[in-house]
């Protein structure tokens, strides 16, 4: 990268900080992060899980390391709710190998900032809410900068402008979230710790797993997929809470469709710790032009049952790092960025469509399933062998 470039990123969430971090390791003369909230991010979102392939590549590419508290997954476990088993989990399905990492969004967002070198100006409180290509650049916030970097979220501005009229699409689904100390959660002793919960019913499943806090414990993480109530309607960008339908459809399908160890689990849940997230699909027709590129969610949203959301805008990161320090200018750099990471987003946007539809919407019958039909059914969902991200440079 020429050392008299001046760039821009938009968002400093994980995506923001890790692309912040990439453009100050390749050379740019000055790197300025542009974020909208004054608070801390750190208070964000509950769990994330890595691959473990994947997480080695990362720590290869200097953005993961052993030192960020994380949580060693070596099963995942599918569970039924058949009132005959001897057990309050229920019955199992299949015990598959998972070898996975998992970590606390807000603790995760912490340890990437705190790499960022003082170096990197961060303005927080600043919306960006245009941007103007000149014959000299970039102009945003009065400022003119040689290339921007979006990492502004699936409402991405930067997107925008890099690719008019590209929108995200509803999915029809919702994931409801929810976490709390691992102390309050009953019957603790039932549930192996290493152990990743698909908890699987008419309609939807529940993925289940601890993830650290901040005091060297554990908190117990859930995600529960399934499709609104009838007649819903989504809720303003940023609302959260759950209105009273959605708590209701959360309830009536912890009471009656659930085992009674994962209903205790999710009803122990205090109100407060509840949210619930939309779910949609899209990815940008490309991740980059000349002077604008796109990293995590701005370039593209795939549905979580991937288990490679943070993956993605990580890898991105790495991606742009090296398109960055190997071009001879920002042009150069984005279009090899492009052309690398253009068509992973494709892929994944593809898998999670595929997952979402055979998880959620057109869930086959689990409680008829026996020895090795769950097996089977994973391997035709993911034919691909894409789940928990493509290895890094594979499109």
């Amino acid at each position: 990268m020429i050392p008299t470039t001046r760039l821009a990123v938009i968002g400093s969430s994980i995506a923001g900080c890790a692309a912040a971090l990439a453009a100050q390791r390749a050379g740019a003369a000055s790197v300025t992060v542009f974020e909208r909230t004054d608070g801390q991010l750190a208070a964000r979102g509950v769990g994330l899980a890595v691959h473990g392939e994947r997480y080695r590549e990362l720590e290869a590419a200097g953005f993961l390391d052993a030192r960020m508290p994380y949580v060693p997954l070596a099963q995942r476990t599918w569970y039924v709710k058949d009132d005959s088993a001897p057990s309050p989990l229920g019955r199992t399905l299949s015990v598959m190998p998972f070898g996975f990492r998992t970590y606390s969004w807000g603790s995760l967002w912490r340890e990437l900032r705190d790499r960022v070198p003082e170096s990197v100006e961060f303005r927080p409180g600043v919306t960006v809410k245009e941007i103007q290509l000149t014959s000299r650049g970039v102009e945003l916030e009065g400022e003119s900068f040689d290339a921007v970097v979006g990492a502004d979220g699936y409402r991405s501005v930067v997107r925008g402008a890099a690719c008019p009229g590209t929108e995200p699409e509803y999915s029809g689904c919702l994931a409801w979230r929810g976490a709390y100390a691992e102390a309050e959660l009953p019957d603790a002793h039932l549930w192996p710790a290493d152990d990743c919960a698909y908890v699987v019913f008419d309609g939807g499943h529940i993925v289940i797993y601890r993830i650290p806090d901040d005091s060297g414990g554990h908190r117990v993480n859930w995600v529960f997929y399934t499709t609104p109530p009838a007649g819903h309607v989504l809720p303003p960008d940023g609302q959260r809470a759950l209105t009273d339908d959605l708590a209701e459809r959360l309830a009536g399908i912890t009471e009656h469709q659930l085992p009674p160890f994962f209903a205790s689990l999710i009803e122990a849940t205090p109100v407060e710790e509840r949210f619930v997230q939309p779910l949609y699909d899209f990815t940008a027709p490309h991740y980059a032009t000349d002077r604008l590129a796109l990293v995590g969610d701005a370039a593209t949203v795939a549905r979580p049952h991937t288990g490679a959301g943070a993956v993605k805008a990580l890898q991105d990161a790495t991606a742009l790092q090296e398109a960055l320090r190997s071009a001879a200018s920002p042009a150069d750099a984005f279009a090899a960025y492009d052309a690398q990471r253009s068509p992973v987003g494709r892929t994944m946007v593809d898998l999670g469509r595929t997952l979402g539809r055979v998880l959620v919407q057109e869930t086959p019958d689990w409680a008829g399933m026996r020895d090795g039909d769950l097996d089977a059914f994973w391997s035709r969902a993911d034919k691909v062998g894409a789940f928990g991200g493509r290895e890094l440079g594979r499109a």
